[in-house]
This record gives structure tokens, C-alpha cells and sequence, in this order.
């Protein structure tokens, strides 16, 4: 389970987020790439944008469900 207090600094604020527990599968950026964006010198993936349709949502609950290390998160801040 993916851990809030673990999340990188690079996810926009919301509920969706990535935590250090990533190891750059490129699962989630594959499965929801309007969602997910891969660090360049880190190589760890983060939300670059908050789901806002239902496609979105579909595609980001896809890409947690699918996260081999459940490093992906849909309970984090609101803001």
C-alpha cells in the first residue's frame, strides 16, 4: 500500500499520488499517460496531473490496481 508521508514532491496536489517505494516500471505511465510522467534524472514515476473525467479516473485506478509495488495512492490531500 502506497504510503502518503513516502509520496514524491513532484506529484501535482491531490488525491492521486506515487510514493519512493516506485521502482520506474513505467507501468502507470503506459496505462495512464495523461496522468503519469516518468522523472528524467530519478527515474521514479509521479502525477503530473489529477484525474478530472471518468476516463481519467478509470485509466489512474487501472494504473494503481496494476502498480507492481503498490506505489500509487488515491488517498492523498484534496488541495
Amino acid at each position: 500500500m502506497a504510503d502518503l508521508g513516502q509520496k514524491w514532491k513532484e506529484n501535482k496536489a491531490g488525491k492521486m499520488f506515487v510514493d519512493q517505494s516506485c521502482i520506474a516500471c513505467d507501468a502507470c505511465v503506459l496505462t495512464a499517460p495523461k496522468n503519469f510522467g516518468m522523472h528524467e534524472e530519478d527515474g521514479h514515476a509521479f502525477v503530473t496531473k489529477q484525474p478530472e473525467t471518468q476516463e481519467e479516473e478509470a485509466a489512474c485506478k487501472e494504473a494503481m490496481e496494476g502498480c507492481p509495488v503498490e506505489a500509487i495512492g488515491d488517498f492523498g490531500d484534496q488541495g
